[in-house]
């Protein structure tokens, strides 16, 4: 049929976001991502933009994608907050174990290319950076952690979450990597015990009172 694109838009894009995110932004060419997405360089202006509003849907696809899985592992925090950072952390570990994947996290690689990059495409990857705080803190704030206990540890999982996608760029191993997460798991089991005795204990005391 004439005017009928013949590639499908989905499979360039996830195409041209795996280039971008194996390579990282300032090192991938145009002609880096035709070879990426068998589409030459008109139709890639044409149909899917120029790098920088190419590379900003690849990146929204990512966060997407990412995101709406952690979202689902920490629907489950109000009740059981340890499992559903844990479960967080897995998606984080089984994405940088996929063969199929480059390693690292995009967004992390972005935000540390930041002096090479534009200011609108800097600016998107900060966000993503401040959207998984955003979502740690809310479901640590679901778990019953108060507000500047949620906002702590929630700076410091999302940061843990970055450091494995750098760690496993310069090599790190499976078992490497799950040791870091024990250590950020382990520090959130005390805090949350510590919570739920302080709790017991209170209302033991009140029970007494009546």
């Amino acid at each position: 049929m004439a005017g009928k694109k013949q590639f499908d838009v989905a499979t360039a894009l996830d195409a041209a976001m795996v280039q971008f995110w194996r390579a990282g932004y300032a090192d991938t060419s145009v002609d880096d991502l035709s070879r990426a997405t068998g589409l030459n360089r008109s139709s890639i202006y044409s149909s899917l933009g120029d790098k920088d509003t190419l590379f900003l849907r690849c990146l929204e696809r990512y966060t997407t994608r990412y995101g709406d899985r952690y979202d689902a592992a920490l629907s489950r925090a109000a009740d059981r907050p340890l499992e559903a950072v844990r479960a967080f952390f897995d998606i984080t570990l089984e994405r940088i174990a996929d063969p199929g994947l480059p390693d690292g996290c995009l967004v992390a690689q972005t935000v540390m290319a930041t002096p090479v990059l534009s200011a609108n495409v800097a600016e998107r990857a900060r966000e993503a950076i401040g959207f998984q705080h955003a979502r740690l803190r809310a479901a640590l704030q679901a778990g019953s952690l108060p507000d500047d206990v949620a906002e702590s540890f929630a700076g410091h999982l999302a940061a843990v979450n970055q450091s494995l996608a750098v760690m496993s760029r310069a090599g790190a191993s499976a078992e490497q990597l799950r040791a870091v997460v024990d250590v950020a798991l382990d520090a959130l089991a005390q805090t949350l015990g510590m919570r739920a005795t302080a709790g017991r204990s209170s209302a033991g005391v009140q029970g007494r009172r009546r």
